[in-house]
């Protein structure tokens, strides 16, 4: 159309960057952080981003280049999601569990050339780079992170001084420091590695624009007002934190950070600051309803919580519910920038009996406002499964936040966008209201004499039982049905049952071919989000080999 032009009066390339830089104007002296006695305001959070993005070009960064952080959930790690994309950089977080050899790939794939290391974890970082040693040259520097809290480091480090730290250098930036925005939306601003539950790791490149989408999608989908205060109990280097870094910076919020989390901290930071919001995979809301009284403070008021990362079971969310959390439940992938559906809740579900009310929300529901769609489709045809809540399908997303795709990995990033749309690799069912649920990732799947058994269904049933805490479902081989249900369990403190017991529990409430066959009682492996690592638990299945056609028989 003539007149039309697109110029820097009406285009500007979307970052989260903005975000800081308006609430540093809009709320400059109302408080940003929160680390024990460690305290900023917006305006100070800014001037120390823009001193660190200027120290690192002193560095030697440029537009691209890697950085690199090991840190748990202290300001040094929400700086750093502000810092590097504003001296034009790319922040990769990784995760704190990993050992020196899986962190040594990791920085070898990136080529991150600065990692942040917090001083807990430098022994971790320095074995990693030892391996690095022996096949490269081009080694990662490192930036040391003391305890703000303290300013030592209480015998963890023998040798301080051999490493710059990290309020030493921004000492060194320029507090007037012009940020280097992106010369285009779809630049990179961070790498996710995924966490490997089903597969080897691989890189995830968000841009800066589904950043900015996701975090105002966040924003809106937990329902957070002008005035946020949020407790860090999801870890900031998981997705970069569902994007609420950034998105809590949106609404000029208060981040509440924890080095580490457990119930007692939960409930005190809740009580002593008046959180308002928080999130977590079902493992941690687990931790807070198992919490012991002694570490339990009444709560007046309503706190929000974000759930993600695995379907949390029915009775997770009532007991939540039963404490005084109002529990939003949010299902998406690293690939997907964290949250990409929410099960938006609708005011006639207010009516219904307390179990069907948690049963719903336990479901995916519907995509959020900031992607454009998401479907279950039939993988073959690639047309959509009916809404009859029992044809499964593949759930795939298509919209702004979705990634960019897998760094230096373009044979699987074709894969994943085979047909134009992102396939997750989730298995799901279509209500007929539209809301997605979720019921297992193709590789979960039991194939037991040719009927197909969610494990997720089962583990919901388990997780009824008052002696579980946890409880996770493979596939074991089976001479007689192909695979039968495999059950590990985990017990609460105290409480005792036997696999018959647990056997019979879930053959009372499911179809017999459904209920496990094998029990183990054991604690389950994680990722330090919370997943469980279900690939072990197959391996440990597979071990214990196959059921004999005379105990398959009986069964």
């Amino acid at each position: 159309m003539d007149g039309l032009v697109r110029c820097s009066a009406n285009y500007v390339p979307l970052s989260p960057i903005s975000f800081l830089e308006r609430s540093a104007m809009v709320y400059r002296d109302r408080c940003s952080i929160v680390y024990g006695s460690v305290r900023y305001t917006w305006r100070e959070t800014l001037e120390r981003c823009k001193r660190l993005a200027s120290a690192l070009t002193q560095l030697g960064i440029s537009y691209g280049d890697v950085v690199a952080a090991l840190l748990p959930n202290i300001p040094a790690l929400y700086e750093l999601h502000f810092g590097v994309p504003m001296s034009g950089a790319v922040l990769l977080t990784l995760n704190i569990r990993h050992d020196s050899t899986m962190l040594s790939v990791l920085l070898r794939h990136s080529e991150a050339k600065v990692i942040f290391v917090d001083f807990q974890f430098l022994d971790i970082a320095l074995g990693a780079i030892k391996i690095l040693s022996k096949t490269s040259t081009k080694l990662p520097s490192i930036i040391l992170v003391l305890d703000q809290q303290s300013m030592h480091v209480g015998g963890a480090v023998s040798n301080p001084s051999n490493y710059l730290e990290y309020e030493c250098l921004l000492a060194k930036g320029k507090s007037d420091f012009e940020v280097r925005r992106p010369k285009d939306e779809w630049d990179p601003i961070s790498l996710n590695y995924t966490s490997g539950t089903t597969s080897s790791p691989k890189g995830v490149v968000y841009s800066h624009r589904g950043a900015y989408l996701n975090s105002l999608a966040v924003v809106l989908l937990s329902d957070m007002g002008s005035t946020p205060v949020y407790l860090w109990t999801v870890p900031m280097f998981h997705c970069n934190g569902w994007c609420f870094p950034w998105g809590v910076a949106a609404q000029g919020g208060t981040s509440i950070c924890l080095r580490a989390v457990s119930a007692k901290d939960i409930f005190d930071n809740i009580a002593k600051y008046k959180v308002t919001h928080m999130g977590g995979a079902p493992t941690v809301l687990n931790i807070i309803i198992n919490a012991p009284p002694s570490d339990r403070k009444p709560i007046t008021w309503k706190v929000a919580v974000m759930t993600g990362g695995a379907p949390p079971p029915s009775q997770v969310l009532f007991k939540m519910e039963e404490l005084g959390f109002a529990v939003t439940h949010a299902y998406g992938l690293t690939e997907t920038y964290g949250p990409a559906t929410v099960c938006a809740w609708k005011p006639e579900w207010d009516l219904l009996p307390a179990d069907t009310r948690a049963n719903i929300k336990a479901r995916q529901g519907l995509n959020h406002l900031g992607l454009e769609e998401i479907d279950v489709k039939d993988v073959i045809t690639m047309k959509s499964v009916p809404p009859d809540a029992k044809t499964v399908g593949e759930v795939m997303f298509r919209g702004n936040t979705v990634m960019n795709g897998y760094w230096k990995d373009p044979k699987a990033t074709k894969e994943a966008f085979k047909g134009g749309w992102y396939r997750s690799g989730d298995l799901a069912v279509k209500h007929a209201d539209g809301y997605i649920e979720l019921k297992d990732r193709s590789k979960d799947i039991i194939i037991s004499g040719g009927e197909n058994i969610s494990t997720i269904e089962v583990e919901s049933v388990i997780f009824r039982h008052p002696a579980v805490l946890e409880a996770a479902v493979v596939g074991r081989p089976d001479v007689h049905w192909g695979e039968t249900p495999c059950a590990f369990v985990t017990l609460k403190s105290g409480h005792s049952t036997t696999s018959e017991e647990i056997i019979k529990f879930c053959r009372d409430r499911l179809t017999h071919y459904m209920a496990p066959r094998t029990v183990v009682f054991e604690d389950l492996p994680k990722t330090s989000t919370g997943k469980t690592q279900k690939f072990i638990l197959r391996e440990k299945a597979k071990a214990m080999g196959s059921l004999s056609n005379k105990t398959a028989s009986k069964l």
